[in-house]
């Protein structure tokens, strides 16, 4: 394996190539490389379109990494793979074996609806959790008061699912402490009320859901903020 190359460069000699380029580049960088060797790339939304003429698969690890990680840890996490042929299909299988994570396949026509996912449970995340820690840093907390909360919470949803997991006063149908919230987020921090009233709006129909299938709160394993 060969080190990574710079941009612009057609690698010869190699058995495969695999483009780690932004989704919008990876049309152009595949262009460049003569045919002869199996070309993929990384993009979780993109399909292998960008990659024709040649023979293609995609490898997307389904993982978050930052610029302050210093080391990628792939090991344990899902990698969504595609090919062209059978060949390239057990080439992106076989990789994400090496790297210890564990493929699944995601057909073109499913990708953005997958990517979607993932930024929902990871980027969007995030976007949340800034939220909630501005709100906390207000009242004197900070984040590391939230981390166990978050936490327990995700471990929660990882072993119960959505309908298990889901605590609060929403849940619980305490409608007069959830209006006391909406009045404190509109004085402190009234440009996060439509976020709010989105995300009461969506927890009242998963809990609705939920008791339509009739699934009970399990208050001994989770937090009840």
């Amino acid at each position: 394996m060969a080190e990574p190359f710079g941009h612009g460069a057609d690698p010869h000699g190699f058995d495969a190539v695999l483009l780690c380029v932004p989704d919008q580049a990876i049309a152009g960088a595949a262009a460049r490389i003569t045919p002869g060797p199996l070309v993929g790339h990384c993009s979780g939304a993109s399909g292998l379109e960008p990659l024709a003429p040649h023979e293609r698969f995609s490898l997307h690890p389904l993982m978050t990494v930052t610029a302050a990680d210093g080391a990628e840890r792939f090991a344990g996490a899902g990698a969504a793979i595609a090919g062209s042929t059978p060949r390239a299909l057990d080439l992106a299988r076989r990789l994400a074996h090496a790297l210890e994570m564990r493929p699944f396949e995601i057909a073109d026509g499913d990708r953005a609806a997958y990517h979607a996912a993932a930024s929902i449970a990871s980027n969007f995340l995030v976007t949340l959790e800034a939220a909630a820690e501005r709100l906390a840093r207000d009242t004197g907390a900070d984040r590391e008061v939230l981390v166990p909360l978050v936490r327990a919470t995700v471990e929660n949803w990882a072993k119960l699912g959505a309908h298990g997991a889901l605590t609060g006063p929403v849940a619980r149908g305490d409608e007069p402490t959830v209006a006391a919230q909406r009045v404190a987020v509109c004085q402190r921090a009234p440009d996060l009320v439509p976020m709010f009233d989105a995300l009461v709006e969506a927890t009242r129909e998963l809990a609705a859901s939920r008791e339509s299938a009739g699934t009970p709160e399990l208050t001994a394993l989770t937090a009840r903020p």
